[in-house]
């Protein structure tokens, strides 16, 4: 397996008896499970840049996470009281917020939340909330589970997985930063266990791209970059294609569109001119090599390409096949290609032929360091094994509809709940919950990842994690969300927090 059990700083934490009546025998090392994500610098820099291109258009594309449906948003019930694991314990929060002097019960929202984005094993751009948190690097993120591993799919962790703190409409005020390596108790890892949904994410040093014009490169050159690239027919003149046709370096990319007038002829025709036909993979794999009407041309040309443009295709090849004969693919970790196959089509010359030669770009990135998580916009603190029935203020992003189609949030700007959790642990049969808190709230999706702080501090806009969001329920039967639950914060969540938080990432550039 790929997954590797640590220990958290080296300790291992005896763990006592849970809510549910039932001993554990876990250790610390054993409760951890970590996995990685964008494997280096390179990678996270192309992962920043597939979501910042084009304006940040794949940001302002993503939708709120669906893991939940009606079936799943149903009453909570009552487990009873809880047993702490070990000695409550809290890692104190980190920031710069200025203080407020204002009497009123403003809600200051802290600096430190925002937006995770991912792509799941569907190849959906979705998002979750989340907020940085404290950590020996500055470079930690604070989310659901649900979030990072993908529980819908046979991929592990979501695939391009970046959080933007303080995003609003395609903007990363602050960079967009890339995960590095996730860690989540193994217990959801492996077995989807709800009663463990939260992760602590390492981050990159955040980046601010900068998209610039394409940039014209050689075949080899198109073929070996990673990034985003396109290619393009140019129509050149008839002097032009005949140089072209004479520099064996550029064979392959001269051809010629026939006119009208143009008659089909075989190679040795004299002045006959090459034209190449576009097919589909199974009729160039059984194409010849050589100089002849039906023979191969050139290479296969294969172009990354974002979701919105590999749609459009496959939505035109469904109309005319024929006309759309390339091949579309999307790999397991989201990325679509297109790649396209050509034949040789000789043609007598006529006054309507047209000479092209196929150009190739790659669309580079200017990308500065926007420095460390903790540095841009502090770190919540984190708490464990606290009471129960205390207050706290969750934020998060929803947008989704309650389940009667009502539709009050958008998903634009962070929303907030505030009140007491409950004192006794919750559990929920739609997801074989048994050891959540829950709180009076009418949040729904898109808040899910989002911070549940205690002791929260309105000037300074820093608390205490203690609790991330998880289920959406309906407690009264109406149709509408009004409670929220999250996973009790105890010693085994202590466990993956102290593994994660001491883990260096390092910079993309």
């Amino acid at each position: 397996m790929k997954r590797i059990l640590i220990p958290a700083g080296g300790a291992v934490l005896a763990t006592g008896l849970l809510a549910a009546g039932l001993a554990s025998t876990a250790t610390a090392a054993s409760d951890v499970a970590t996995d990685p994500m964008a494997a280096s610098a390179a990678n996270a820099k192309a992962i920043a840049q597939f979501w910042a291109e084009s304006n940040g258009a794949a940001l302002k594309a993503a939708t709120e996470s669906n893991v939940w449906d009606k079936a799943d948003v149903a009453k909570l019930q009552s487990k009873g009281g809880y047993t702490a694991d070990t000695k409550p314990g809290s890692t104190a929060p980190i920031g710069q917020e200025k203080k407020t002097s204002s009497k009123y019960q403003n809600v200051n929202i802290p600096k430190t939340i925002g937006k995770v984005f991912f792509v799941n094993g569907k190849g959906e751009k979705k998002w979750c909330s989340a907020t940085s948190v404290q950590s020996k690097y500055r470079n930690l993120v604070a989310t659901a589970g649900h979030c990072v591993y993908d529980t819908q799919s046979n991929v592990d962790t979501m695939s391009k997985w970046v959080f933007v703190p303080g995003y609003y409409q395609g903007k990363a005020p602050w960079g967009i930063f890339v995960g590095k390596q996730a860690f989540t108790h193994y217990d959801f890892d492996n077995y989807e266990d709800y009663d463990r949904d939260y992760a602590f994410v390492t981050v990159y040093n955040g980046i601010k791209v900068n998209n610039v014009a394409p940039k014209e490169v050689s075949k080899a050159d198109f073929d070996k970059y990673q990034g985003i690239k396109d290619a393009k027919d140019v129509q050149i003149t008839r002097d032009e294609f005949r140089k072209c046709k004479l520099d064996p370096t550029s064979t392959t990319s001269c051809w010629v569109k026939r006119g009208s007038d143009a008659q089909p002829t075989g190679p040795d025709y004299p002045g006959a001119q090459v034209a190449k036909v576009e097919v589909s993979e199974d009729t160039y794999k059984a194409a010849k090599v050589g100089k002849g009407n039906g023979f191969k041309f050139g290479e296969p040309v294969t172009e990354i390409v974002t979701d919105p443009q590999a749609q459009e295709y496959l939505k035109n090849q469904k109309a005319d096949a024929k006309k759309y004969p390339a091949t579309v693919k999307q790999d397991a970790r989201g990325n679509w290609t297109i790649t396209h196959f050509y034949t040789q089509q000789w043609y007598k010359p006529g006054e309507e032929t047209k000479f092209y030669k196929t150009v190739f770009y790659i669309i580079e990135s200017s990308a500065l360091d926007a420095g460390r998580l903790g540095e841009a916009v502090g770190g919540q603190g984190i708490a464990w094994n606290q009471p129960t029935g205390k207050y706290v203020r969750v934020f998060g992003y929803p947008a989704a509809p309650h389940p009667d189609g009502n539709k009050p949030y958008t998903g634009v700007t962070p929303k907030w709940c505030y009140g007491k959790t409950s004192k006794k642990l919750v559990g929920s049969a739609a997801k074989k919950i048994e050891e959540h808190i829950a709180l009076k709230c009418a949040m729904t999706e898109g808040a899910d990842g989002g911070p549940w702080l205690y002791k929260y501090s309105n000037t300074k806009r820093l608390g205490y994690v203690n609790g991330v969001t998880s289920t959406f329920n309906d407690q009264d039967g109406n149709g509408r969300v009004d409670y929220i639950s999250s996973p009790y914060f105890d010693g085994e969540t202590a466990a993956v927090y102290k593994a994660a938080a001491n883990v260096w990432s390092g910079k993309i550039v």
